[in-house]
């Protein structure tokens, strides 16, 4: 498959579930604990995905993608919030920062993949 995925959370169990998820179908993952280390991470390397948690220490998720849609190698890499936050008014701020698609904790490790697979298919 030779995708890569970014998961960002400032827990480091729930990145653990999440990794395993993506790995389990061929995905190999990269781990953020939040937006300013995902920031540092991005620097070397190619990302074609990315699940975001929204509430962080540090930089927080919506944050973290507008200033992921300023960059030209990313502009267009898509973006999936995975979060508990379900308010409609977070939702329409993290479509107006740019994430493609939101997923609300607790979540079916079967359905982000989904999602994922979703985004790469030709």
């Amino acid at each position: 498959m030779g995708k890569t995925v970014m998961v960002i959370d400032d827990s480091s169990s729930f990145r653990t579930v999440v990794a395993l998820a993506l790995k389990r179908v061929g995905y190999d993952v990269v781990e953020a604990s939040d937006g300013q280390d995902a920031t540092r991470k991005l620097g070397g390397q190619a990302i074609d995905l990315l699940v975001c948690d929204v509430n962080m220490p540090g930089m927080d998720g919506l944050t973290f993608v507008r200033q992921l849609r300023t960059l030209p190698r990313h502009g267009r890499t898509p973006v999936v919030m995975l979060t508990t936050e379900t308010s409609e008014a977070k939702k329409a701020e993290g479509r107006a920062a740019g994430a493609n698609a939101w997923i609300t904790k607790p979540f079916q490790p079967s359905k982000l993949v989904e999602l994922v697979n979703s985004f790469f298919k030709e």
